[in-house]
């Protein structure tokens, strides 16, 4: 039987997410085309008595890499070890959670591109020759001591792949870019999510919820949270349209799922008038982490068109103007920008 070991806390909201999350392929909806090459993968490396091979998932927050590495789990029945590449600080934590891998384990590392280069020395030759090469002492009389290791797998997940060194990106076996999800397959998510808290959604409602969140899972679930707050407020039985516009509507989130801070974002742009603005401008206008305008704001803004990364900086397209119903400057439209 597949055990679970949790290296990382979690929060009670953590807990309550994972109880939302599927636990098999066919409760897994979306990433047709990842779930088919992984189930081929797994068979294949099952038939073979072998662990399967390292693997990479990347691509924004929330799309279900840590749900894929758990279903993962499952099917090729190993264990499965959590954590995230922050809490890996010094090479002792990363030798101690090596050496209590079993034969066939899975270590799932979130954040990976996070980790240190002298903890990735430490990775190379785990992954390649399932060895950890351990030094003790310093200078002259340091000597290397090397521990063989069962043959595991490690799934790695990133928000940003590009930081990811191409000596650890190489190890990698399969590499896996998750997609935004369509508004059909978040109305699915959240449909099946509404049957496991008990507060059924009426067809209406879901596809709301679905078309406000951001081709993301999990904004469909927070979101679906907070509107069954409001449908049990107002003594619903079943989550209806009304409830769901009035929720949303309240919560801040627009007919096209952006929130305030992606308002902000895209009328800063717009207020430039075509001029493009640097990542460390937008942090500072907007009291934002760098960090998290790239991971969180910009993929879906400009997966869906609204703001363009350009040499210079970023722009806001026809398309963010016309959202706000405002005239496209001419300069641009015309392909240059305002100096």
């Amino acid at each position: 039987m597949q055990r679970v070991v949790e290296i990382e806390k979690f929060t009670p909201e953590t807990v309550y997410e994972n109880s939302l999350r599927p636990t098999t392929w066919d409760e897994y909806i979306g990433q047709d085309k990842i779930k088919k090459n992984l189930k081929v993968f797994i068979e294949a490396s099952k038939k073979r008595g072998e662990a399967l091979d390292h693997t990479l998932f990347f691509g924004p927050p929330g799309l279900g890499k840590t749900t894929l590495a758990n279903i993962i789990s499952s099917q090729m029945d190993a264990n499965i070890k959590t954590t995230a590449a922050p809490m890996i600080e010094k090479s002792g934590d990363l030798a101690a959670i090596l050496t209590n891998i079993e034969e066939g384990d899975i270590l799932f590392i979130d954040e990976i591109h996070r980790m240190s280069p002298a903890i990735e020395e430490i990775l190379y030759p785990a992954m390649e020759d399932f060895r950890l090469d351990i030094i003790i002492g310093s200078g002259p009389a340091a000597q290397t001591v090397k521990i063989d290791l069962p043959r595991f797998t490690l799934i790695g997940a990133t928000t940003r792949a590009g930081m990811l060194s191409n000596p650890l990106r190489d190890r990698f076996g399969m590499h896996f870019r998750m997609q935004f999800y369509t508004h059909e397959e978040l109305a699915q998510i959240i449909h099946q999510a509404s049957r496991r808290l008990n507060k059924y959604t009426s067809d209406e409602a879901s596809n709301e919820i679905a078309r406000r969140s951001r081709g993301t899972p999990r904004i469909a679930l927070r979101l679906l949270r907070r509107v069954r707050d409001f449908a049990e407020v107002a003594n619903e039985e079943r989550i209806s349209l009304s409830t769901t516009q009035y929720a949303l509507n309240e919560l801040g989130v627009d007919e096209q799922g952006f929130d305030e801070q992606d308002l902000k974002l895209m009328d800063l742009l717009i207020t430039s008038k075509g001029r493009p603005l640097g990542l460390n401008t937008i942090g500072a206008v907007l009291s934002e982490d760098e960090s998290t305008i790239e991971d969180v704001l910009e993929p879906y803004l400009i997966a869906n068109g609204y703001i363009e990364r350009t040499a210079r900086g970023r722009v806001a397209t026809q398309k963010a103007y016309e959202h706000f119903k405002l005239s496209f400057p001419q300069q641009q439209k015309m392909g240059g920008l305002f100096e």
